[in-house]
Formats: structure tokens, sequence, C-alpha cells
């Protein structure tokens, strides 16, 4: 016949819901490679792509030889109309889309008064205009 033992004790303490005595935790050497791999794969990961965004934006001291020109925009004239007076053997549309990345307009409503910087390539045409 076999024989159980019965702590009274210890059945209690599981009726009332408390532990027997403070839990460990305890990792295996598998979980530990596990733990070790989530912490360091965004480590690694950010230094990767820094690493190759590091050498991006590089500034020199070398500057372009032409002088940057601009326009003042009149009272009822649009981008358009400034297409077709500073660059009349260009397709307005590319004017109008070099125009609107160089001076980062959000759209391509402009208001009286406002300066507007002209794309390099549209320069020596407008000058000679002038």
């Amino acid at each position: 016949m076999s024989t159980m033992l019965h702590d009274t004790a210890t059945s209690q303490r599981a009726v009332q819901g408390t532990p027997a005595g403070k839990t460990r935790l305890r990792i295996t050497p598998r979980g530990r490679a596990v733990v070790t791999f989530l912490v360091a794969a965004p480590i690694v990961a950010g230094a990767f792509i820094f690493a190759l965004n590091g050498g991006g934006a590089v500034a020199t001291s070398a500057g372009s030889s032409e002088p940057l020109q601009s326009v003042t925009v009149l009272s009822g004239q649009s981008l358009w109309e400034l297409a077709e007076e500073l660059a009349p053997n260009s397709d307005p549309r590319e004017f109008i889309a070099d125009l609107v990345k160089l001076n980062t307009l959000t759209s391509a409503d402009v208001r009286p008064g406002q300066s507007l910087d002209i794309p390099a390539e549209y320069v020596t045409a407008s000058a000679s205009l002038r």
C-alpha cells in the first residue's frame, strides 16, 4: 500500500491564495538567448541604419557661383503667369513643380508680396528677359 503525506499548512495557504514562499524567476539558457536577442536586435539595427545614412548629409563650403534670384508676386499673379514670364521656353508645369519644391510651398497658391526663389536652371532664361 502506498502512503501519502498531507501538509495542512500548505493546503491552507493554497486555499487562501497566498504563495507558499517567494517565487523566483528562473530563466533557461534558451530564454536568456531570446532576451539577449530582443535587447540587442534593435540596437544593432539602429547602428546599421545610422551607419548607412551617416555620410548622406555632408555640408560643403563651396556654394553656387550664381547668386540666388527671387521674384515678388504681384496682385492677381499666379504661378502659371510667373512660369510664362520667367521660363517661356519650358513647360510651365515643370517650372511650377520646381518652384514649389525649391520654396517648400504646401500648394500652388501664392499671395501678393510673397518672395519666391527662382530655380537655378531658369535664372539664365529670366535674366535675358530683364
